[in-house]
């Protein structure tokens, strides 16, 4: 519907003018052949019910309506009419393009949001303001804040469940692609594709990293039982397959790494090789996990399969 035509300031052109409801056009819409130009709920109401125009009876459908010409928008802007809320007090005089910015910011607007001034926080229609009970309202939010907690859990219990079901029936295919790979040379070469992929994607999960202080390597991590286990969780955490966990873990410590680690004279040697390592983050932590998927460009005697994981004391990014 249009906007009422006895709110205009003066005389209003005929051509402004909605055939449908005979107020001044809202939104308006033309029709492809005849132009005339009608309010675009009116006439999607009208095709609704009969694909024709409703001045001439020409055949139109709603995606041949288009955009009236922008002399009758202007037309249309140029237009003044008093405020929507005139009835509840409002004098403004303003023009058509102006009326809706207006509306939403005056003063005397039943509608327009305000903060109750009682101290429960909230914002409340203008109108709404004296009915307001705030312990009504803040009871009635947390009820709703409840229902949509408990909608959340549910939700997580079965993600939950489900993420279980799909890594137990993983498991059990792991479990006989590894019975069958013993008994079979070609199936072995499928499950150690299907592992290598595994570890691939889980490497791609993980952050790169930035490590800023190579000298803060912790290369004995096994004298700090309880960073060890940390570490372990957070890579169980991030989904690291179970089955290069423990390899991992031991390959955080200098005994087990490659030559061109194997010792803090060889380590100062082979720095400048350092930035070449791709890292990745483990969540959470100050340590990185030197993936060999990740890292084919680096010197053999700077890698180690599956990986290396190097803990920092500090200057990981």
């Amino acid at each position: 519907m249009g906007i009422e035509i006895n709110r205009f300031q003066g005389e209003v052109d005929e051509e402004l003018l909605c055939p449908i409801c005979s107020s001044v056009l809202e939104n308006p819409l033309q029709a492809p052949h005849c132009e005339h130009a009608f309010c675009s709920a009116c006439i999607h109401e009208w095709l609704s019910r009969q694909p024709t125009c409703p001045v001439d009876r020409q055949n139109i459908t709603p995606p041949q309506l288009r955009p009236v010409p922008r002399i009758l928008r202007n037309l249309l802007y140029r237009l003044q009419l008093t405020c929507d809320n005139s009835v509840y007090g409002c004098t403004a005089i303003l023009k058509l393009d102006a009326l809706e910015s207006h509306v939403q910011e005056c003063e005397f607007n039943p509608k327009r949001p305000v903060p109750c001034e009682l101290g429960c926080g909230l914002v409340v229609p203008k109108d709404e303001l004296k009915e307001h009970n705030c312990v009504r309202e803040l009871r009635s939010l947390m009820q709703a804040q409840q229902s949509k907690l408990v909608e959340v859990q549910a939700e997580v219990a079965e993600s939950k469940f489900q993420m279980g079901e799909q890594k137990r029936e993983l498991q059990l295919l792991k479990d006989y692609m590894l019975a069958m790979r013993n008994a079979n040379p070609s199936l072995r070469i499928l499950a150690d594709q299907m592992e290598a992929d595994e570890v691939r994607r889980w490497a791609e999960t993980l952050p790169k990293a930035r490590v800023l202080r190579w000298g803060g390597m912790i290369s004995t991590p096994d004298t700090v039982l309880q960073l060890q286990a940390m570490i372990k969780r957070a890579l169980s955490e991030s989904g690291c397959p179970p089955h290069i966990i423990q390899d991992l873990m031991e390959n955080a410590h200098e005994r087990r790494w490659p030559t061109g680690l194997s010792s803090l004279e060889i380590r100062q040697l082979n720095r400048r090789q350092y930035e070449s390592y791709v890292c990745r983050r483990i969540p959470g932590k100050q340590a990185v996990a030197v993936m060999a998927c990740d890292n084919g460009h680096m010197n053999p005697d700077m890698i180690l399969e599956p990986g290396l994981i190097m803990i920092f004391a500090h200057g990981v990014e």
